[in-house]
């Protein structure tokens, strides 16, 4: 005889419950959970930047061009390390009109007081709009704790 998810759930509730001579202890004789060991590392800065490869005019920026980019603009201003990934995604532009199109996401770690890397950031992001014709390029910012 098979038993509907709806009466399966009835009779699991009446046992939890104790209605069903089920569970019947109390929060206080529950174990408490074990403290959380502190991580090792500091503070530091997350940002990652979406750089869009679809251009107006139907063309793309070719794998070519944005390491051409990446070795002159990304590797200069952030010559510690950075992270690039490859995927696909989409967003609607001002026009209303989705695109969809490839995208390098460059991920940068860096000192939380490292004031000089938002002049490096938002340089990269303008230079990248103006050389390949991009309506912008997408900025998310976290703090992550890091350790090396």
């Amino acid at each position: 005889m098979a038993i509907s998810r709806r009466t399966l759930a009835a009779v699991t509730t009446a046992a939890l419950l104790g209605l069903g001579g089920g569970i019947t202890a109390s929060a206080a004789e529950t174990p408490a959970a074990p403290q959380a060991e502190q991580s090792p590392g500091e503070l530091w800065k997350r940002t990652e930047l979406y750089f869009g490869t679809g251009k107006p005019d139907g063309t793309e920026v070719t794998d070519k061009e944005f390491a051409t980019f990446s070795d002159r603009e990304i590797t200069p201003a952030f010559p510690d390390g950075f992270t690039r990934l490859d995927g696909s995604g989409q967003w609607r532009g001002g026009s209303g009109v989705i695109v969809r199109e490839r995208t390098h996401v460059v991920v940068l770690l860096y000192p939380f007081a490292d004031r000089e890397a938002e002049r490096e950031i938002e340089g990269l992001r303008a230079d990248y709009e103006k050389q390949f014709q991009q309506e912008s390029v997408l900025r998310s910012d976290s703090v992550e704790k890091v350790s090396f």
